[in-house]
């Protein structure tokens, strides 16, 4: 396609002028439909700060997210308390190693020696070494698969923990094992006297794998005769994330996206389908075995809480995010508390904001601090309940905590569940909360939904968003270029929006209780749908400069496009991104002209573009094709002030311009026009 030797702005004059005038200033080929322009002014009274906080992820323990995902624990159900505080009790997933009838019979008592726990598994062995009854020569006992499979891999070391009590002395070996029990991967024999294991003992073991299996399972047998009890048994993996618990090729796979806060623990997770069974931020913190867990009714599966409120807040530390802390507003799907009677429940956040940022010596921060964390984390955002403002009683009882809180911490910021869009807020608030669940189709167009909010009062938090429903799948293309062509509104509207996250974060594959979904993962394996790919577009917004752009097109309605100008931490230098989604089913040539730069400001060498797009537009990716819908970076070979590029059908393209030591400046100021389309 060739062009006129005029500047690109004339260009998009002659375009003003109408169709009729275009063949006199431009060549465009045999179809006129395929053209668009994008004129960016980089001039400093355009150009508005996005905020540091405006992308980041939203955790909420679903699909087996945390329990066997995030955290390293191997072992399900690791203290037999998951079916509840009751005797007999479900032990499920550990099983029996023998013949019930004639080698072992198990049980489940309230015998342990953890005050919150009590439930504790009773193994009598009915074989011996010796006489008319010998065990098998592998022993007999019990074994736990952990979450459809522990990955156990050679040369790597597994710590185990365990608390015995027995009627005698024991033999018990404990070892890691292939999925049918006949390969020995790693093994130690725990040899005590019945002085040693009168009473709850706990003890500990180091196992080196010899081997890998991804399906693996621990086992703990024994060849004596005698009543065994087990308790709080515990296998993690020796290297976790900075040490603190969290698998590392998950933790990678968030840490990639530079989120800049995380959303914690939910989502329906922190409601409960009834208020017995919410989760409860006092009941998650502490030494892990004294930890009762809890069934969370919402989702359907027990957790043990071994990733409970302070490990949150670690990991959010860690990948030098703030934290977003969610809790109960004395509501859940099915009862509530009266506002008359919620004092109980703002005592407990007014206590959780403590346990976080109070001083070593407070009465909650001396207990975050004996769990090894002196220092206050940076908490400066709370939410009160979640989706609850159609609630009788959410009103009433936000007030109340609004009021506690911002008396004892004024400068923490509260998220209200009532969204500004559907009615006035009658209440005080620093943000609301916006969910959108939509097709591809209606996310597409809400690109624009947030151009004309009111620029005043509280600011908007969209908190959850996903295109799901119809062509959604487990996660494909079309599902991203939506939701990227959404984002990019949001960052043209960071004035209003000052933070949004993708739901749902995690499904482990075994349990899908939601779809789609960011990362898909299973006890060895892991990878990230369009949808995560597409918010790597947006990992270096936070922070940026948006910059005014005007698109052009004499037909299509199915481009969206932003403009950012980002300095890279990692080696200093200053970059202008440009993002289009072209969420249409033809290529595009697409004419760029960048206004307000100096001459040869734009480096080529370093200039570079990145695609996202596949043959298919429901393409997804999977275990046998990871990577099958992934960026894809080349260098820009015409980078420059006014450039020519091509927009492959239904795609999302990133053109990164390198600037050279010729600045331009932006100004950091809230004025901003939203006419951007």
């Amino acid at each position: 396609m060739g062009s006129c030797k005029v500047p690109y702005s004339v260009l998009l004059l002659c375009f003003f002028v109408g169709s009729l005038l275009v063949p006199q200033c431009l060549s465009i080929g045999d179809d006129a439909n395929q053209t668009a322009f994008l004129l960016v002014n980089a001039s400093e009274a355009l150009g508005r700060p996005i905020p540091e906080t405006l992308f980041g992820i939203f955790f909420e323990e679903i699909n087996h997210a945390g329990a066997g995902g995030l955290w390293a624990e191997l072992v399900s159900n690791r203290g037999f308390e998951a079916g509840g505080p009751d005797i007999p009790s479900n032990i499920d997933p550990w099983s029996i190693i023998g013949d019930e009838d004639s080698s072992l019979t198990l049980s489940t008592d309230r015998s342990s020696c953890f005050e919150h726990n009590k439930v504790a598994l009773r193994m009598e062995v009915l074989c011996d070494t010796e006489g008319t009854n010998i065990c098998p020569a592998g022993g007999v006992g019990i074994y736990n698969p952990g979450f459809w499979g522990m990955n156990i891999e050679k040369g790597k070391k597994y710590k185990v923990v365990l608390y015995v009590r027995s009627s005698g002395a024991i033999n018990v070996s404990v070892s890691l094992t292939g999925p049918n029990g006949l390969e020995t991967l790693a093994t130690h024999d725990i040899i005590a006297s019945f002085r040693d294991v009168a009473t709850w003992t706990k003890m500990e073991v180091v196992l080196e794998a010899n081997a890998s299996n991804p399906n693996s399972r621990l086992q703990l047998t024994t060849t004596r005769k005698g009543v065994i009890w087990f308790d709080q048994v515990s296998a993690m993996p020796m290297e976790t994330y900075k040490g603190h618990g969290f698998r590392s090729d998950l933790v990678d796979m968030l840490a990639d996206l530079k989120p800049k806060f995380i959303r914690f623990p939910g989502g329906c997770f922190v409601e409960g389908e009834w208020l017995r069974n919410a989760f409860r931020w006092k009941a998650t913190i502490g030494p892990w075995e004294e930890r009762p867990g809890h069934f969370g009714d919402v989702w359907m599966y027990w957790t043990d809480d071994g990733l409970g409120y302070f490990e949150f807040l670690q990991l959010s530390e860690d990948l030098g995010a703030l934290p977003v802390w969610v809790f109960n507003s004395g509501i859940s799907h099915n009862d509530q508390v009266n506002t008359s009677n919620v004092m109980p429940f703002v005592q407990e956040a007014l206590d959780s904001i403590e346990f976080a940022r109070g001083y070593p010596n407070s009465t909650w921060g001396s207990i975050r601090a004996a769990m090894g964390h002196p220092e206050p984390f940076d908490l400066r955002h709370v939410a009160l309940g979640n989706e609850d403002c159609g609630k009788k009683n959410y009103r009433g009882n936000y007030v109340k905590f609004y009021n506690a809180i911002k008396k004892a911490y004024p400068d923490i910021k509260i998220i209200t569940n009532c969204n500004r869009f559907s009615q006035k807020l009658d209440h005080p608030a620093d943000f609301y909360d916006y969910h959108v669940y939509k097709t591809a189709k209606d996310m597409f167009s809400l690109a624009h939904l947030f151009d004309l909010a009111s620029r005043n009062g509280a600011k908007a938090f969209v908190s959850e968003y996903a295109v799901t429903r119809k062509h959604a799948g487990k996660g494909n293309l079309l599902a991203a270029l939506a939701e990227a062509a959404f984002l990019i509104g949001i960052e043209q509207n960071s004035d209003i929006v000052r933070m949004a996250c993708y739901a749902r974060l995690f499904v482990n594959d075994n349990d899908r209780r939601w779809s789609p979904d960011a990362i898909v993962f299973n006890s060895s394996q892991l990878y990230g749908t369009p949808s995560y790919w597409a918010q790597h577009f947006f990992r270096e917004s936070s922070s940026a400069t948006v910059l005014h752009s005007t698109l052009l097109t004499n037909t299509s309605t199915s481009l969206i496009a932003s403009a950012i100008m980002w300095n890279n931490t990692d080696d200093g230098k200053s970059y202008l991104r440009i993002k289009i989604v072209n969420f249409w089913n033809n290529t595009v040539n697409l004419k760029i002209s960048v206004d307000g730069l100096e001459p040869n400001s734009i480096q080529l060498s370093g200039s570079n573009k990145t695609e996202l797009t596949s043959g298919n537009l429901m393409d997804e990716n999977s275990f046998k094709e990871p990577k099958k819908v992934n960026p894809n970076q080349n260098p820009l070979e015409n980078a420059g002030k006014d450039m020519d590029v091509v927009l492959l059908p239904y795609s999302l393209t990133a053109f990164d311009l390198l600037k050279g030591s010729s600045n331009i400046r932006t100004a950091r100021t809230d004025s901003f026009s939203r006419s951007s389309f």
